[in-house]
């Protein structure tokens, strides 16, 4: 028997992971709302999801938007308090590192009701990063923990979390990608209406505020992929997000390489990843993905809290020094998939419900 759930999430990386788990729900005919905090509005980053992914409207939405951290988490707070006092849900299941995650399963926690934490354990070791406090402190207010990787359990262990909290179930990115990488294949045209052929580009993501916030930093790495531009001699499509560009435009940064385009939707954003010759991120999720799907990946970062991308072979860290990204570009250049993906068999929605059932 499956209690009153709240699936609670903010973001385009939210939406896609919990997206599986939704479905799973809507299978066993559970009792169930989503609730979306708003920290992602525009249709490109939000919207375009439900529709793509086949997902029921969000019940609530809070309407956070932008601002600081601490203007965006209190929104959150007051606004999910409100329907979780009118709702009354026995358990609420956030996901990932975002201020709609912390400010979600504080507000939970605070109403004694129980929080599941997808994708917890993960570390960067790096506090420095948002996300990384965000990560712990949903991973010391939840009541289960639902770790990706038993690397992941060894982190929540070594930390004081009971196991009795702790479940391995692997990552659900693993289920969205292989629930959609056929999908995409049929139905995106977005190679066809950039004019590359497979294997024949990269692919870069870059949005974290430690890099595109700090002047220094990104024009360090806009310099990385220009020369890789130039001396790999094939196009680099860039997906640029709407922050990032506002700051390429105040920083007055060039990259006359690159090839900048909107945010794409999932299914197109797929078709890129699995068709490039190499991504080149700062993301965490991209990491996980690119190793999912077979292609080599250079992370833009000093830490991953994703270390079982790099020790399986399917990822580099560079760091932000142009030379060092460049040097990291060309081994992972000439990399062919030999590794295993670390990150489950594409059924955590499953392991996750059977568990919250229990």
């Amino acid at each position: 028997m499956l209690p009153k759930i709240a699936v609670t999430l903010g973001t385009r990386p939210e939406i896609i992971k919990m997206a599986p788990v939704i479905r799973e729900l809507e299978i066993r005919g559970a009792d169930f709302f989503v609730l979306h905090t708003g920290q992602h509005y525009s249709y490109n980053l939000d919207g375009v999801f439900f529709e793509q992914l086949k997902l029921r409207q969000p019940k609530y939405n809070v309407g956070a938007g932008s601002g600081s951290h601490a203007e965006q988490t209190a929104r959150i707070l007051v606004g999910v308090e409100k329907v979780l006092l009118q709702e009354k849900p026995n358990i609420v299941l956030v996901q990932g590192d975002t201020n709609s995650v912390l400010a979600t399963a504080l507000t939970a926690s605070k109403l004694r009701i129980k929080v599941g934490h997808i994708e917890a354990g993960l570390r960067s070791y790096d506090r420095a990063m948002p996300e990384e406090v965000n990560r712990i402190l949903a991973d010391h207010c939840s009541d289960y923990l639902f770790a990706p990787t038993e690397k992941a359990k060894s982190i929540l262990l070594s930390e004081g979390i009971s196991e009795e909290k702790i479940a391995v179930t692997g990552n659900t990115i693993v289920d969205a990608v292989y629930q959609n990488l056929k999908l995409a294949g049929e139905q995106s045209r977005i190679l066809d209406k950039l004019h590359v052929s497979p294997k024949k580009y990269l692919l870069v993501t870059l949005h974290r505020q430690e890099n595109v916030d700090n002047r220094a930093r990104f024009t360090s790495i806009l310099e990385a992929l220009d020369r890789a531009a130039a001396e790999f001699k094939i196009p680099l499509i860039y997906p640029i997000h709407p922050h990032a560009r506002k700051q390429m435009s105040e920083f007055n940064l060039q990259a006359p390489r690159l090839t900048l385009i909107d945010p794409v939707d999932f299914l197109d954003f797929l078709q890129l990843e699995s068709n490039a010759r190499l991504i080149l991120t700062d993301s965490g999720g991209v990491q996980e993905e690119a190793c999912i799907i077979g292609v080599p990946c250079v992370t833009m970062r000093e830490n991953t809290e994703r270390p079982e991308t790099v020790e399986v072979g399917a990822n580099l860290l560079a760091g932000t020094s142009p030379d060092k990204i460049l040097e990291c570009a060309r081994i992972m250049m000439g990399k062919r998939k030999k590794w295993q993906n670390p990150f489950g068999d594409g059924k955590a929605a499953e392991k996750i419900v059977n568990i919250i059932s229990e």
